[in-house]
Order: structure tokens, then sequence, then C-alpha cells
């Protein structure tokens, strides 16, 4: 039935209609073509906020040009009229098979006295309560981001959602930590035809059952007890595994730039950080969990010490985004500094632990200043075009990236860069984005199983007893 519904020009009261608020456009301009076989409306209001939106340098301004476009290349594609609507087979490479609607003729709907139509949202609910009283056997939908847009066209009776195409999970707790627990058993269940050696100081582990087909490339696995294990899955094929045991960074001989780990989430993102074959790392967690602190104690460890990078970048999203760091004078380093409050905190934790040593005094300011010619920080704004080489690339405060600005600076890396990703996705600044959408939550999923990629939710805060009884009950 849903393919000869397509062929005519009369659309099936089992397909939907989508009227999409602004936001969403600005938001995804691809999002046209994500409602499969359902039509999209876009009404006169909408293509109005679109042009005033697209002047500037901004990712919104970006965005809005980008639906601009798309919209007048399916436009341009149709000869003659378009009041029967424009099939979007065509130019969605077939991921939409409905079709896209203009808004082609006067809307006059008498809304309540408290909403006055001289507002864009309020005319876009009158050409929603429009169409749903012009095919009352369909559904006409409004599809916004803006919360207060869906709670109005409720109130009036009408049907209203968020735009849910760009989130990767509904549930932020289902989201991949990165470590899972080994039952008590697994020993004897996995015991058949183990097979275990040495290789450079690690033990390997080739196990055979249930479990292993549920492992993935990188994850950590743990076992408490008498004896604990903490491994990694360097391997993972069908129902085999191979699991390698650790470096342990919390014991003082293996201390990176005079830091132990505390925990074992912390051990975990350690090994991940000092692996030259992890390209990609991603650190969840809550505020004093040490994301930064660790991140730039490896970082300036395979800078300084074993060469394997020349320098750091660190760079995070200003909010309000992608909007430019200011007219003050001073250079871009400078004009970032207010946001780097957390790595200024945590160099001076870093620089605590270089020692007065032979030099006194003097010796020790030439190591500090010697650390902070290593580091770099740059502003996201400037990213586009750039290549790096054998740098170590630090992106704070991630959660407020959206996945589109996410890949623009992933695709900066080059040979031998290695990228780091931090944040906490229950502080998101960012209007539109959600736990689910946020573009952290992004990569972490996609990215998962991946042989030169890693990730770790951080769980236990680091900073004091003040600072974790505080996160606990306020």
């Amino acid at each position: 039935m849903m393919p000869n519904a397509r062929k005519t020009k009369k659309p099936s009261s089992q397909t939907k209609l989508f009227v999409l608020d602004t936001n969403v456009l600005m938001h995804d301009p691809t999002s046209l073509f994500r409602f499969e076989e359902h039509d999209v409306y876009i009404p006169i209001v909408t293509l109005e906020e679109l042009d005033d939106n697209k002047k500037g340098l901004s990712e919104v301004a970006r965005n809005a040009r980008q639906a601009s476009r798309s919209l007048d290349e399916i436009v341009s594609a149709v000869p003659d009229g378009i009041d029967a609507g424009i099939a979007l087979d065509t130019h969605s490479h077939g991921l939409a098979s409905g079709r896209l609607f203009l808004q082609t003729e006067a809307i006059n709907v008498e809304l309540p006295p408290g909403l006055p139509t001289s507002k864009s949202d309020n005319q876009i609910l009158s050409v929603l309560m429009f169409l749903a009283r012009r095919e009352p056997g369909r559904a006409a939908i409004l599809v916004s981001k803006d919360i207060n847009m869906r709670i109005k066209a409720r109130a009036l009776g009408l049907a209203a959602q968020d735009y849910f195409n760009d989130k990767v999970l509904e549930d932020s707790e289902l989201l991949y930590t990165g470590s899972s627990e080994l039952p008590a058993d697994f020993w004897e269940v996995h015991a058949a035809g183990m097979e275990s050696w040495k290789t450079e100081g690690h033990t390997v582990y080739r196990v055979t059952g249930p479990l292993a087909s549920r492992l993935l490339l990188n994850e950590f696995v743990y076992q408490e007890g008498e004896r604990p294990f903490e491994a990694w899955v360097r391997e993972q094929s069908g129902r085999t595994a191979v699991l390698e045991t650790l470096i342990d960074y919390r014991h003082n001989r293996n201390n990176v730039w005079g830091i132990t780990a505390r925990n074992r989430e912390q051990n975990f993102a350690i090994n991940l950080l000092m692996n030259p074959e992890i390209d990609f790392i991603t650190l969840l967690g809550q505020a004093g969990t040490g994301k930064t602190l660790l991140t730039l104690a490896a970082g300036l460890t395979q800078v300084l010490e074993t060469r394997r990078y020349s320098e750091i970048i660190m760079t995070r999203v200003t909010v309000p985004v992608g909007e430019d760091i200011g007219f003050l004078p001073g250079s871009e380093e400078e004009k970032m500094a207010p946001w780097m409050g957390a790595l200024e905190d945590n160099l001076d934790v870093l620089n605590g632990s270089v020692g007065t040593g032979e030099g006194g005094q003097w010796g020790r300011a030439a190591a500090i200043d010697l650390v902070r010619s290593r580091i770099k920080i740059k502003s996201l704004n400037f990213m586009r075009g750039r290549t790096f080489l054998q740098k170590f690339l630090i992106i704070d405060e991630a959660q407020n990236l959206t996945p589109k600005q996410m890949k623009t600076l992933i695709t900066r890396a080059g040979p031998g860069t290695k990228v780091v990703c931090l944040g906490n996705i229950a502080q998101i600044d960012t209007p539109y984005l959600t736990e689910g959408s946020s573009g952290l939550s992004f990569v972490v999923d996609r990215f998962k199983g991946w042989a030169h990629s890693g990730h770790i939710t951080l769980q236990r805060g680091e900073r004091s007893r003040l600072a974790d009884y505080a996160a606990e009950v306020l």
C-alpha cells in the first residue's frame, strides 16, 4: 500500500505530515531527509527565519545556509508547480520516500487572543492548526527543538514532538561505559581451551565462551576479590577474545608526570592515554574525577619525556558556541585564557611535582616555562582547514559540541596525532543539545569497538571529601 501511495498525489492517511520549526533545520540541515516515508511541510515563516539567520560565521549560520541550499536544489529540480509536493527519494539518495510541501497559499487562522500573530512561532502554530483542520484524517505534527513552542502547541490541542533523529540513545544510562565487571564464574565457564602467555611484561589470555562474544575491542574488564584482575580486550572474534593485563599506574614507580591513578577507572584511563596504538580517546565523568589532570599529565610525559608528540593543543567550546571570541586586544591564546581556568588549575598541580632540584627556584621557574611553552591554546572558531601533525589534541567540555562540530574537529587529526575528548554530559550549556544528542555521546557510541579508540567513564570524584559530599547531597 505504501509504494502506491507515493505514486499518487493524494497522500495516504497512514503517512504523517511533519511541520518543521526553523530551529530543526538550523540544528540539522539534513533533517528534511530524516522522516522516511512521511511528508515534510515548510511554512513560509521558517524560510524567512532561515534567511534572517544565514549571515555570519557561526555554526548556526552555516547550517541555515546549508538548509537553504538543499531547499533550493530540491525546488529547482521541479519544472512545473510545487503545490502537489516534491518527491524526496532522489534528493535523499533513497533515505526518504515522502514528499516535501512548501506553503504556497496565504493561511489565516484565528489564534487565541493571547498569541499575537506578529510572532513567528505563533504563525507556525497557525499553519499547523490549518493543516490539522484541512486533513482531519491525517496526523499533522509540529517538530521543534523549542520546548515552549511544543508546550504551546499541545495547549492548543495540536500534536508536537522533539526532533529525535539526532539522538544516539534515549537514555544516557545506556551509554557505553568502556568497562564491565566479569562474573564470579567467568574463569570456570571459559576455562576450556584457554591459552595464556607473556608478552612485554603483560600476561595475555585467549578465552572462548559466551561472554567473549559480547565484549568489545579495547573494553576494560575487571574482577574484584582476593585476587583482583584487570585487563582489556585486545582482540575479539566471534566467541573468542584476547585479554591483556594492564600497567598498574596506581604504583608510584609507574607515575605519569608525578601523578598516580587513585582508582580503577583512572588506571584504565591512563593505560589508554599512554598507549601509542590508541589514536582517539573519550573520557566522561563528573567534575573532580580527574579527566583534565590525567590527560595533561599523560600529554606532558609524551611530549617532553618520550617525545612521541611535538606539543599539546588544548581547545574548548566557548559559550555562546561558535561566536567570535571578541575584539579585545591580544592574541588568540590571550582571548581564550578566561575559558581555560581548568588548564591553569591543573598545571599548578602538575608544576608542583616539578621539584626545585639543583637549580633551585630559578631551575623550577625554567622548567615551568618549558612546560607552558609546549601547551598551545586554540579557539574552535579557527579549526576549519587545519591539519595537526604529531600533536596531542585535547578537546575540553566536549559535551557542548554538536555531532557535526565534533566531526570537524576530529578530522583535523593528521598522522601521529592523538585526540582526547573530555566532558560531562550532565552539564550541557548549549541550547537544543541534550545528553542523547551531544556530540560527545555521538562519538562514544560510534567509535566503540574500533581498534584504535578507547573510552572510559570515570565514576569517582577525587577532589576532596567536601567536593564529593557536595556532589552527592546538593
